[in-house]
């Protein structure tokens, strides 16, 4: 709490200023021609968020939402799709290497998180600690983070909120488009492509895209190469559709196959090196045991009817996971197989080699709803939506026992446009029904047959008070709902990846939780500033407890469960004294604790250390009049190759010392602060004034400091017997190119 001491002064300045500027700048009239150079770096007139009750405004959403937009996605460097967003204020990733990210929410991940992609949930094996999200980062056009309880829209396990991954948007009529996408960086090698083309001819829309990704392991300054980091990826999206007047029907099909590395961090204990194959190089791209192989396939039909007063939305998808992990054989004559094959491409036995886990996910996602024109203020909507689920063991290990869900909402929302008010809330109950299989392995039972079903009921209620066009003021109180899943029910064995043996417990009970947001933002022509201020209770909280004993030489955790309360806040200013330089600054925070419990585990376990990022920006090009926010009719163009809209930027993240840390049995230690600087630079790049590239570079731990993300799993890999250091460090300097070629052929 003595942090909070400190900075929220900071905040109470900078809010006082915003304040002062919004009287000095009352009568100033932003919707004229000019506002848009003053306005550009907004986001609250211009963008539109997409929920159950259909489009609306950012600045009249009573709950706390981020927007990440295309451009922005194009200029960040990043590995995965969630590396992309976890610099966003409130968002944090769990990583294991540079391949696998899981979103962390304001100190909340794993089940407590809904990815949709494509409108649908993305349902895989969330519940692991190495398991991250299947979805291409290429076919993203833009990202909306929900932070809070979303059980409302989303049903159960929206619980910390949701990350939407748009995808982008359809082609103009007659219009066929596409682009072509390259990148490299420099520390792990990364090379990345993707190719995107869509049309829309007479109403018949289509687009498809086709990406791929490969890395060697990554390196820094302690650990030199880190063997198991590296990673493929191959991705293919395909969308055929009608759009016509009665409204659009469309179906997507999508593939995505991940070959991730295991980073065990075993060590010499001799050298302290980190322990690999003898022929292994940290240059290689090929697959080295051992490793994971996700194939992740989804098709979705997404239909929308207009109505005379409203319209009528249904989507259905189903998807199929694959999840597999490949080890060293245990026969000896398989040993030396691997190192004995030549192609690094097929570096896996032969192919004779059989994985030790295998599951195998079906999921069936339905949603149907009906949403109402605006009457009198009024919006409203209801609606159906659920999931069936089957999961299948396939592989020679088991973790969790095969299972079967049937998953079912109801709902209804209603908001209400008065003068300067948005009033807005809604109600909804859901029920699920999880059945887990039995399983004898040599004679003794594994996972003994049972069934468990679960009912909540949630909602919010929120409002919205637009003092001035500068000035916001919402609030929100929503009410959360999660059922347990499988691992935390039934798991009952060694998870290799988390390197413990876990056992489940088949009397949880549904998590709820009760959220409050208060929110305040301020716009004006040189400054904006936001604070978002929340806290959270959580009955029943599942968290996973050490039983100070072993099995099979890995230490045992059992899933138990208590009451928790996070709060904390996030705050962002903006200094934009002159149209071509911004000054931005973001602080997160949350304390996140377990009630009624000792001093070794009262604090909840992965919270996201408090964080600060600044970023200097000057764009140093731009074709605009100086004080008008259009084209002018008499702009020069230049001949040849030449830079428009360039910019250059210097940025620096903050991470405090997380002491807040699960410390029972070491579960957690507390990290060190550590801060990272990074540079960065864009520009278009037009021939005879018809812009032909997108070019970004870069450069991100600029310094090659050698740290340890608190969120990161290979914190607490084996010790360093020579330096004394433990875990595995995260990447260091890295160097990341970019270039997007639009492609417009008519």
């Amino acid at each position: 709490m003595k942090r909070l001491f400190f900075i929220l002064p900071l905040l109470g300045i900078c809010l006082t200023v915003a304040a002062q500027d919004s009287i000095a700048n009352h009568q100033y009239n932003h919707a004229n021609d000019t506002a848009d150079v003053f306005y550009r770096h907004l986001k609250l007139n211009e963008v539109t968020v997409t929920g159950v009750t259909g489009m609306t405004k950012l600045k009249y959403s009573t709950a706390p939402i981020n927007i990440v937009s295309a451009k922005e996605l194009r200029s960040t460097a990043s590995t995965n799709i969630i590396d992309a967003i976890a610099r966003q204020p409130g968002v944090s990733q769990l990583t294991t290497g540079s391949g696998i990210s899981k979103p962390i929410i304001r100190g909340l991940g794993y089940n407590r998180v809904v990815v949709m992609s494509e409108g649908v949930r993305q349902e895989g094996q969330q519940w692991g600690d190495e398991h991250g999200v299947e979805v291409d980062g290429g076919s993203v056009g833009s990202i909306e983070i929900l932070k809070g309880p979303a059980s409302l829209m989303y049903g159960s396990d929206a619980m910390a909120g949701v990350v939407i991954l748009h995808s982008n948007p359809i082609q103009p009529e007659g219009e066929l488009r596409g682009s072509v996408t390259t990148e490299y960086q420099t520390n792990n090698g990364l090379l990345g492509y993707s190719f995107n083309l869509g049309g829309n001819q007479q109403g018949f829309v289509w687009d498809a895209r086709w990406s791929g990704k490969m890395a060697h392991a990554y390196k820094n300054k302690y650990d030199g190469y880190v063997p198991g980091s590296q990673f493929r990826e191959i991705a293919g999206r395909l969308m055929l559709g009608l759009q016509k007047h009665w409204g659009y029907s469309r179906l997507i099909g999508t593939l995505y196959h991940q070959t991730p590395g295991i980073i065990e961090g075993e060590r010499d204990e001799l050298t302290g090196h980190l322990a690999c194959e003898e022929d292994w190089s940290g240059h290689s791209y090929g697959k080295w045991l051992p490793y994971q192989q996700v194939k992740h396939y989804r098709l979705v039909w997404d239909n929308s009817l207009n109505l005379p007063h409203g319209w009528l939305k249904a989507i259905i998808g189903y998807q199929q996971n694959r999840r597999q992990e490949f080890e060293e054989p245990h026969h000896h004559e398989h040993e030396h197989e691997a190192e004995e094959h030549e192609d690094h491409e097929d570096h896996e036995h032969g192919g004779a080699l059989e994985p030790a886990l295998f599951f195998k996910l079906h999921t069936v996602t339905y949603d149907v709803r009906y949403l109402t024109q605006e009457f009198n203020g009024w919006k409203l909507s209801a609606g159906l939506q659920g999931m069936w689920q089957q999961s299948q063991n396939l592989g020679e290990e088991f973790l969790i026992p095969a299972y079967r869900l049937f998953d079912i909402g109801l709902y209804a929302t209603a908001s209400k446009q008065l003068d300067r008010w948005t009033l807005s809330g809604g109600v909804r109950v859901d029920h699920r029904h999880l059945h887990g299989d039995a399983l004898e392995e040599d004679g003794e039972l594994r996972f003994s047959d049972f069934s468990r079903n679960f009912k909540g009921v949630t909602g919010s209620v929120g409002a919205v008070w637009n003092i001035s066009d500068h000035l916001n003021l919402r609030l929100n109180v929503a009410r959360g709902f999660r059922a347990p899943n499988m691992s935390e029910l039934g798991s009952n064995g060694s998870h290799e990846g988390a390197l413990r043996y876990e056992v489940g417990n088949q009397q949880l009970k549904p998590e709820y939780s009760l959220q409050a947001d208060l929110g305040i933002d301020f716009t004006s022509r040189y400054v904006s500033a936001q604070l978002a201020l929340f806290v959270n209770s959580i009955d029943n909280y599942i968290f996973l407890k050490g039983e100070g004993r072993q099995i099979d030489e890995h230490p045992v955790y059992s899933y138990t469960q208590g009451d928790a309360r996070l709060l904390g806040f996030e705050a962002g200013i903006d200094f934009h004294p002159i149209h071509s330089l911004h000054i931005e600054n973001t602080f997160s925070y949350v304390d996140a604790r377990q009630l009624h419990q000792p001093e070794a585990s009262k604090y909840l376990p992965y919270t996201p250390a408090p964080r600060w990022t600044t970023e200097l920006k000057w764009e140093l090009l731009h074709h605009r009049h100086p004080t008008m926010g259009y084209h002018s009719r008499h702009t020069h163009h230049a001949k040849g190759l030449s830079a428009d809209n360039l910019y250059i930027a210097a940025g620096m993240e903050c991470y405090l010392r997380q002491s807040h840390v699960y410390a029972v049995d070491d579960t957690e230690t507390v990290t060190p602060s550590y801060t990272l600087l990074s540079l960065l630079a864009g520009t278009d790049l037009t021939w005879n004034g018809k812009k032909v590239a997108e070019l970004y570079i870069t450069a991100d731990n600029l310094l090659n400091r050698a740290y340890q993300s608190h969120l990161s799993r290979l914190k607490y890999a084996d010790m360093n017997s020579i330096t004394g250091r433990q875990g595995v460090y995260n990447m260091g300097r890295n160097i990341t190119f970019k270039l997007v070629v639009p492609v417009n052929i008519f």
